[in-house]
């Protein structure tokens, strides 16, 4: 069962492992390369990403706009790096 968070200016829902990857089953290969990467490391920037998964910048900046269509990923601006968006998985 799904669970919403609220962090004042968005509104975010966390989904169980079961939920997620029903949800990713439906997308392509470099999305669920993308997920896996994240469900070890997170959160990441496109650029770690791409180095992570050796998927070329191109795809990666593909499965990142799957993953979010499909709720299954969010980004945030880098702590480090205010330039800079990080991505993590939105399951529990």
């Amino acid at each position: 069962m799904s669970t919403t968070v609220e962090d004042g200016s968005r509104t975010e829902v966390v989904l169980t492992d079961a939920e997620f990857r029903e949800r990713l089953r439906e997308l392509p290969p470099s999305a669920k390369l993308i997920a896996k990467v994240l469900e070890t490391d997170q959160p990441l920037s496109q650029g770690e990403l791409a180095e992570e998964s050796l998927l070329p910048d191109r795809t990666v900046r593909y499965a990142l706009n799957r993953l979010e269509e499909a709720d299954l990923v969010s980004s945030r601006y880098s702590f480090r790096d205010a330039r800079k968006q990080v991505y993590y998985r939105t399951s529990e």
